[in-house]
């Protein structure tokens, strides 16, 4: 008879693989979160990180990254870093990676492989290797995958050039070790980038960026095959330059989400789309005001997870030790420091650790806050004349006093935050002409005020 230690140790490896089993059908609303994996860049190369990262996120929109926003995987072969990751949850309920062969930002044209990693429930990753697509000279960029039931395999669908333009290749595989061979996955007649498949409700769903134009689409197919797939949008784009596009269903609902990223690192800017008629020509922007990508986030890939996953991942890597204060009212701008003047700048700025701050207890009060920069340690949020500056912390209580605010309910709005300063208890934080001050603040104050002093305490 097993001893009761024996029984206990397996009732415990039960239940951590219950948590990263693969729900059923009838269980498929198990999924009540979202995991993220991405590179990073910013305008001039300083956050750089041709690695794998990580994020997690309970509603799709706010994202958490893990691990300090540091790696959590690294190539050690082909070029020895990585663009495009994708994350694949296989039959088996185990995950595979799969990523683009290149480093910075000097693009490879003729690079035959991809990296790939085999995860039994992303706390860990193993089995790195990179694996052959095709013989061509071309590139193979952006792979994503996705299950094919007729075949029985996994389609590995990336963007390469057939000696024609440039078209989505595919390969079959049932381990991602022996590959299969490469055929055309979809050709449209003009040039195409960065595929990504969504399958629902039986059909299959093609996202992807006409080169042409610099349009985002959707296609569908019923059968998923090679060369079956029929556009439906009249395509959609935001910022100057957009690529990346990602295919999501909400776990909560007949609502799909298209992201998309702006091209180039000057504009590391995530987009996002929604819509509830996946096969129609609808979709609507979703406002930056509602989501909050990692900071120097890059063409990522996102599936969802169960919050016992969820939970389990922010165990293993944890979260920040740091926050990002966004602005309710230009919700691409963030509160940043620059030349010690406290500041509402847009994303991205440089260097990013000038919009990280450790939320300390009150210097003066420790139910209050405190802003402690992140770049600076030492160095405070305090007001000056009115005004915010970033100044070292010189242990007297004025300086306390200066530095320390009140948390309350946002001002615009309940769900976000205000900061009532502690000495001056009639003025709040706010951003006048993007820079940042204390002003007197009530209920008689215009609309535009209580915005401008409204923030999402955020990563």
């Amino acid at each position: 008879m097993p001893s009761r230690r024996t029984l206990l140790t397996t009732a415990m490896a039960s239940a951590v693989t219950a948590a990263f089993a693969v729900p059923t059908a009838a269980q498929a609303q198990s999924y009540a979160a979202y995991a993220m994996v991405y590179f990073k860049e910013s305008p001039n190369l300083t956050d750089d990180s041709y690695a794998l990262h990580l994020a997690v996120s309970g509603d799709g929109l706010e994202w958490t990254p893990l691990n300090q926003n540091q790696p959590v995987a690294t190539p050690t072969q082909g070029m020895q870093g990585l663009r495009d990751p994708f994350v694949l949850r296989k039959q088996d309920g185990t995950f595979t990676v799969l990523a683009t062969d290149l480093k910075g930002r000097v693009f490879n044209l003729d690079n035959q492989y991809i990296h790939v990693w085999d995860s039994a429930d992303l706390r860990s990753f193993t089995g790195y290797r990179r694996v052959k697509l095709h013989d061509m000279a071309t590139h193979s960029w952006a792979p994503t995958a996705f299950w094919d039931p007729t075949r029985n395999r996994y389609a590995v669908v990336y963007s390469a050039n057939n000696g024609t333009r440039d078209v989505f290749m595919v390969n079959y595989t049932s381990d991602f070790v022996n590959m299969g061979a490469a055929e055309v996955f979809f050709d449209p007649g003009f040039n195409v980038l960065d595929g990504d498949v969504l399958t629902h409700n039986g059909a299959f769903y093609l996202a992807y960026k006409n080169i042409g134009n610099g349009n985002l689409y959707v296609a569908r197919s019923a059968t998923g095959q090679p060369n079956t797939f029929t556009t439906l949008t009249s395509g959609v784009r935001q910022g100057d330059a957009i690529e990346a596009p990602i295919l999501v269903k909400s776990n909560a609902g007949n609502t799909f989400w298209l992201w998309g990223d702006s091209f180039g690192p000057a504009n590391a800017v995530f987009y996002a789309w929604r819509s509830t008629d996946i096969g129609g020509n609808s979709w609507a922007v979703v406002d930056q005001r509602t989501f909050t990508a990692p900071i120097s986030s890059k063409h990522a890939g996102i599936i969802p997870v169960t919050e016992a996953e969820r939970a389990a991942l922010v165990t293993r890597w944890g979260a920040p030790q740091w926050n990002r204060l966004k602005s309710y009212n230009f919700p691409d701008r963030y509160v940043r420091h620059a030349d010690n003047i406290g500041r509402l700048d847009p994303f991205p700025m440089e260097p990013p650790a000038d919009q990280q701050w450790r939320l300390r207890p009150g210097l003066a009060d420790a139910a209050a806050v405190s802003f402690e920069s992140v770049n600076y340690p030492g160095r405070f949020l305090r007001h000056s004349g009115y005004a915010i500056r970033l100044d070292p912390n010189d242990n007297t209580a004025q300086f306390a006093a200066d530095a320390t605010f009140t948390r309350t309910a946002g001002l615009a709005d309940a769900a976000w935050a205000s900061f009532r300063s502690y000495n001056f208890p009639d003025r709040y934080l706010r951003h006048a002409g993007y820079v940042l001050r204390i002003d007197p603040l009530n209920g008689s104050s215009s609309a535009s005020d209580r915005q401008d002093a409204t923030f999402r305490v955020t990563f």
